[in-house]
């Protein structure tokens, strides 16, 4: 498989599991809370909304709400009806009565909401479970309304009904409004909704109906945090009349509860940390449906299309790419995702905003990883391949050139050159067996790269029985010449040694050559990709090679570019042009290394 290929094929997976991530729902819960932040933002409340609460103060002066009959709610009506001049264009009762009553009561309340002529009071439908048998299935209803509650008849006939439920998302969070139930087969719309349309009616405006999902839910853009749709006016302020009418006259007035005892508040998308009164909830949805700005989820196919082709395309463009190349396209796709669902939203329309931020982090990471990941096995490829060659001493300083060492090419080097080489190994071979062939040879060969091992030397490459070396190369080295020359005594010596063992083992003595240069070359990774060897080339790997060849047995050769890099620290005799080198011109000079300098001298 092609490297195009390969990315491809990489870029596509990972995609798809991003994508299927998202689509099973994985990061549903951060991603409403990122919805919440990035979605619900304060402004100013416009005043055409009024609450009157129900709250602590009200028990100490009207008694404990169990103790309320209707005539509390009637007094508070029948206030609100004093100045003909500064009626509330609506009036909204946010909450169920508590069941004391009396015909007076019940008389009373009736008649101050038809005096007023503008009033919604509050219904509720609860929900549960309900199982029914079609003519070949059984249908499970997970939200049927199995009952329903109302206002007593008199009070129905002379009010509008608005339903006051609500339906928290699955963290507990309410960020939609119910838009209507349908209790026995009759649509009832919500509170806030009934409101909103007789507050529209009464100033000449227009209200559309807001979009909805299957359950008759739609989202609510809240205008403001908990506390900030209520002046602190309670109902029993209303009922002694310390309330002026200009406060409400015109405006939308809602009545409901704002105490805690009264079990009546909610987490909000627009603040998780304060809870939210349902009468302040009812003031937004009202405000939202005033304004008529409704958003609508966008399809999650398309969603999840787009998040596909965002992270194909970020893997494509971020794979074997520089670490500050993905990582200044993960903050452009960062902003560009998160400012992307701010603009969407302010056209009305609701995205997934985490889905993009987190799929391209994610892939980030995984990148970042497998980029490291690869990098380490190009370390130990590194490590794997020059060990076999370089002593392990230098390898650490390989791999801090990095893995560029291991591709096509080469640079030009100047480096000391060794081979070395069995004088009358291929006679050697023909009298001896295959397998003690095998054993001299190995036994050379180990000998050889130990010596050139201990002198920081790059073994390059075995050739039959000759051995081949040099210094300088992959990195440069303070002395290579005389590294070089220390090794080919090490060898001279290490033959001896190895010769004396074998000659007690098989009756076969063991002579090498050795021929030193020194010059430039090319060093590098030569071949196909497929295949290739770190080797030197050019004509002073030729000219050590001639030298080796004309040495005899128990002999170094070495030219005079290492003689002169030698300079005092070894003994050596000039053969001057005696020995002529296949290649090389007349007058190249050879010389015969016998050994280090004696200290005396």
């Amino acid at each position: 498989m092609n490297e195009r290929n390969r990315k491809l094929i990489i870029s596509l997976v990972g995609a798809l599991i991003i994508t299927f991530i998202c689509k099973i729902g994985l990061l549903e819960q951060p991603d409403m809370y990122v919805k919440d932040a990035i979605y619900q933002r304060p402004e100013t409340v416009p005043g055409d909304i009024v609450i009157i609460g129900i709250d602590e103060n009200d028990f100490k002066e009207l008694g404990p709400y169990n103790t309320w009959d209707r005539t509390i709610m009637a007094s508070a009506l029948e206030a609100l009806a004093s100045d003909p001049d500064n009626l509330p264009a609506v009036v909204a009762v946010d909450f169920l009565d508590s069941g004391h009553t009396t015909p007076e009561a019940d008389e009373r309340l009736a008649k101050a909401a038809e005096s007023l002529g503008n009033v919604v009071t509050a219904t509720t439908a609860y929900f549960g479970t309900k199982t029914s048998f079609g003519s070949d299935k059984v249908i499970i209803d997970s939200y049927a309304v199995l009952n329903y509650e109302e206002p007593y008849e008199e009070l129905k006939q002379v009010t509008t009904q608005g339903h006051i439920n609500s339906m928290n998302d699955s963290d507990g969070v309410l960020r939609h409004a119910l838009l209507y139930v349908e209790p026995y087969g009759e649509r009832v719309y919500s509170m806030p909704y009934v409101a909103a349309k007789m507050y529209a009616q009464k100033k000449g405006l227009t209200i559309t109906d807001p979009p909805v999902n299957e359950r008759g839910q739609f989202f609510i853009s809240y205008y403001t945090e908990p506390g900030n749709f209520y002046d602190g006016v309670s109902l029993s302020q209303l009922i002694k009349g310390e309330v002026d009418s200009s406060y409400y006259s015109g405006k939308l007035v809602l009545i409901g509860p704002y105490a805690a005892a009264l079990s009546d508040s909610y987490i909000t998308a627009i603040d998780r940390t304060t809870r939210m009164y349902g009468v302040e909830v009812q003031a937004n949805v009202i405000q939202y449906l005033l304004d008529g700005n409704y958003k609508v989820d966008v399809p999650d196919y398309l969603q999840l299309m787009v998040l596909f082709l965002v992270c194909f395309a970020f893997l494509i463009f971020c794979n074997n790419r520089s670490l500050f190349t993905s990582v200044s396209l993960l903050v452009v796709s960062l902003l560009l995702a998160l400012g992307g669902s701010e603009i969407l939203f302010s056209a009305g329309y609701i995205t997934h905003a985490l889905w993009i931020p987190v799929g391209v982090f994610i892939l980030f990471i995984v990148t970042v990883a497998s980029h490291y990941i690869r990098a380490a096995i190009e370390r130990q490829n590194v490590t794997k391949t020059f060990e076999r060659y370089v002593a392990p001493s230098i390898v650490s300083e390989i791999l801090k050139e990095g893995t560029d060492n291991l591709k096509l090419g080469g640079r030009l080097c100047e480096i000391a050159v060794l081979f070395v080489d069995i004088r009358g190994f291929t006679t050697m071979s023909e009298r001896l067996s295959p397998e003690e062939v095998v054993h001299i040879l190995n036994q050379y060969l180990s000998m050889t790269s130990t010596c050139i091992e201990n002198n920081k030397g790059t073994l390059d490459k075995f050739v039959g029985d000759a051995t081949m070396a040099f210094w300088g190369a992959p990195l440069p080295e303070e002395d290579p010449v005389y590294r070089a020359a220390k090794t080919a005594l090490d060898i001279v010596e290490g033959a001896k040694e190895l010769s004396r063992k074998l000659k007690e083992e098989i009756n076969e003595e063991l002579n090498v050559g050795v021929g030193v240069h020194f010059g430039p070359a090319v060093v590098g990774n030569m071949g196909s990709e497929k295949r290739m060897d770190y080797t030197a080339i050019g004509d002073t790997v030729n000219t050590a090679a001639r030298l080796e060849a004309n040495a005899p047995g128990g002999t170094v050769y070495i030219s005079r570019a290492v003689a002169e890099k030698l300079e005092d620290r070894m003994q050596f005799e000039s053969l001057g042009a005696s020995i002529k080198l296949k290649g090389k011109a007349e007058g190249f000079e050879v010389l015969k290394l016998i050994g280090p300098k004696d200290k005396e001298d």
